[in-house]
């Protein structure tokens, strides 16, 4: 059956016609869908019939909330959500003064194999579809009675390497008759998939692009992700996409004790930075288990922070959210895949 919540309102508009219905049903649908709907029973004022028939023909993703914790640090959630096929993924709500952001995986499990991450242990299940992705926002609101004003595509999985369903996601969630949420308040993470980057320049989107980098040199890079296409090509790829769509791009460094933040890797970094015009988020690393990687000290962090200052580089130490809950990514998932085994 269709996954009719990935179903643009202009697609659905023309399967209501092709079933011989007036077009404003299928604005009544849209109008039910961005509420969260389990059933279409729960479509109140459509015609029981109507109601019959779209449950024959679709079929609607509504995940199952599995496990909420709730950070008495900050008061950031994290929640399981289970899928219709048995699999699971992960959302976080992150609450701040200027609003609320909701960080949504992309797939289920990730093919990347970074040396730092629990999603990517087990590999790559499967892709989200656009209704999928699109749950996660509208369940989260609904589960925690919030309205989110920014999206973050930086949970479970590499958006880039799902890049069909996640353009039909972006599409979906600015949509005037769906969620309507402004695509500049949109970022989309990637750990620096060539292709990716160069295709989603062409589609010249508002949304703010993400490089996970975590290293500054090849040698590094490559022993803690695997997908590193090289730092040049890399850096080529990212002046191409800020010539194309005018949109500055920024670098996410996860802070590793002993692995990439010396001061000749602060140089280097600095360099690439200034190259490219990108801003720099440094992130104390989130301890995973699995991993046994430390995250730098907070001495250490300020001395890489200041040097890439001096260089005159537009730095951020982000604020670590959510340490007793699980915080790094696929944690939660990877606690409920051991349980199931």
């Amino acid at each position: 059956m269709t996954d009719i919540l990935s179903l643009t309102p202009e697609e659905l508009k023309e399967e209501i016609l092709a079933l011989g219905l007036p077009a404003f049903r299928a604005k009544q649908i849209s109008g039910w869908l961005k509420t969260g709907v389990r059933d279409f029973s729960e479509m109140s004022n459509l015609p029981k019939e109507l109601r019959e028939s779209l449950k024959e023909r679709f079929s609607l993703t509504a995940p199952v909330l599995l496990r909420a914790q709730t950070s008495e640090l900050d008061q950031t959630g994290k929640f399981l959500w289970g899928l219709s096929d048995g699999n699971c993924v992960e959302t976080v709500l992150m609450r701040y003064r200027y609003g609320n952001s909701v960080c949504i995986s992309s797939q289920v499990g990730c093919r990347q194999g970074c040396a730092f991450c629990a999603s990517t242990i087990g590999g790559l299940i499967r892709p989200l579809t656009a209704g999928e992705m699109l749950d996660e926002v509208l369940f989260t609101e609904k589960e925690n009675d919030v309205s989110v004003s920014n999206v973050v595509l930086m949970g479970i999985g590499e958006p880039l390497d799902n890049l069909d369903n996640v353009l039909r996601f972006l599409h979906l969630v600015s949509h005037p008759e769906g969620r309507n949420l402004s695509l500049r308040h949109i970022t989309v993470s990637t750990c620096g998939l060539p292709e990716g980057i160069r295709r989603l320049s062409e589609e010249k989107l508002p949304i703010t692009l993400s490089v996970s980098l975590h290293a500054p040199d090849d040698e590094t890079r490559s022993r803690i992700m695997p997908s590193n296409c090289g730092i040049q090509r890399l850096a080529e790829v990212c002046e191409e996409y800020f010539a194309r769509t005018g949109r500055r791009l920024s670098f996410e460094y996860a802070m590793i004790a002993g692995v990439n933040d010396s001061d000749r890797q602060a140089e280097l970094l600095a360099g690439l930075a200034r190259r490219l015009g990108a801003h720099v988020n440094l992130i104390p690393l989130n301890y995973v288990a699995e991993r046994g990687l430390k995250p730098s000290s907070p001495a250490v962090i300020r001395r890489f922070q200041g040097l890439l200052e001096e260089k005159g580089v537009n730095v951020t130490v982000r604020r670590s959210l959510g340490g007793d809950i699980d915080a790094s990514c696929g944690q939660l998932r990877r606690k409920h895949m051991n349980k199931q085994q």
